[in-house]
């Protein structure tokens, strides 16, 4: 189940809200999502801070227009999330740092400043996430907002694409506290389930962590890696990937290689942006509102 079962329903505020049949996310076409949600927040993903190249001739001014973009917003999220690879990759520790530095800086311009970030390969993979922790703390953490208990896992710092034994053990400690139907939101840069092991989209142990998930009955994921949407269920738990701010993949298994997409200059920033994700039901269910990263 996947874009197919998607309705587009509007474009308020330059976003396209869409009603989904699968279970955590859905939209009411009676009235904006902005009048009945909780709460809501923001997602980005994948900035790749440092990046250059073709697929993106605006590498460098990417990152400045969607933080503007979100700071425009009417009204502002309680909380922005940032899910993995905020820098490019690279071998050279310094021009990580550096990197992560100035990518740091950039997005402390965001009106909001209740910012959760977690780590992505690019971040993380070389190093096991130590320049990481060294500017934005743990790799690995929970939250709770509005009575919804958020948990923020790191399958990237592992070099083998793991969660590792030790990390869910921590997880299953964690869910123990929780009652069967609480609220639950898991944040990850990886895919937790197999959406296209060759290419790297999936978790290894990410059966083992959705296996605990799976006794509690209001669970969704929000996740990165992907650089588009993609929307799937395991069980009753819903999966939504986020777009990119960088450049887009290609759809998973559609062609041999992840080779990123072409810039196409009579559409700029095409497949790029970002999501408000709208809590209605107490955190039981999500409207998912897309937003371009540069109106049309």
């Amino acid at each position: 189940m996947q874009r197919r079962d998607f309705l587009n329903l509007s474009a308020a505020g330059g976003g396209a809200v869409f009603l989904s049949a699968l279970s955590g996310c859905a939209s009411s076409p009676a009235a904006p999502a902005q009048a009945t949600s909780d709460f809501y927040f923001v997602q980005l993903s994948d900035i790749h801070w440092g990046f250059e190249g073709k697929p993106n001739p605006d590498a460098k001014g990417t990152l400045h227009k969607a933080v503007a973009a979100v700071n425009a917003l009417e009204i502002q999220p309680e909380f922005v999330v940032f899910t993995g690879d905020l820098t490019h990759t690279t071998d050279n520790p310094e021009e990580r740092r550096r990197r992560m530095a100035e990518f740091k800086s950039i997005v402390a311009g965001l009106k909001v400043k209740t910012v959760y970030f977690m780590p992505g390969e690019h971040d993380a993979g070389i190093d096991r996430g130590a320049a990481y922790q060294e500017l934005f703390g743990a790799t690995h953490y929970t939250f709770d907002r509005h009575g919804v208990h958020f948990i923020v896992l790191d399958n990237v710092s592992d070099p083998g694409s793991k969660i590792g034994d030790e990390q869910l053990a921590w997880l299953q400690a964690d869910l123990t506290k929780l009652d069967g139907n609480a609220p639950i939101v898991v944040l990850t840069h990886r895919p937790l389930f197999d959406l296209a092991p060759k290419w790297d989209w999936a978790t290894r142990d990410g059966a083992h962590a959705l296996a605990m998930l799976m006794p509690y009955s209001n669970v969704t994921v929000f996740y990165g890696h992907i650089h588009q949407e993609h929307h799937q269920m395991t069980g009753h738990i819903a999966h939504h990937s986020a777009k990119s701010l960088i450049f887009a993949l290609p759809a998973p298994g559609s062609q041999p290689d992840r080779t990123p997409l072409a810039w196409d200059p009579g559409a700029p920033y095409k497949g790029l942006g970002f999501r408000e994700l709208h809590a209605l039901d107490k955190g039981r269910r999500y409207d998912l509102a897309e937003y371009p990263v540069v109106k049309a």
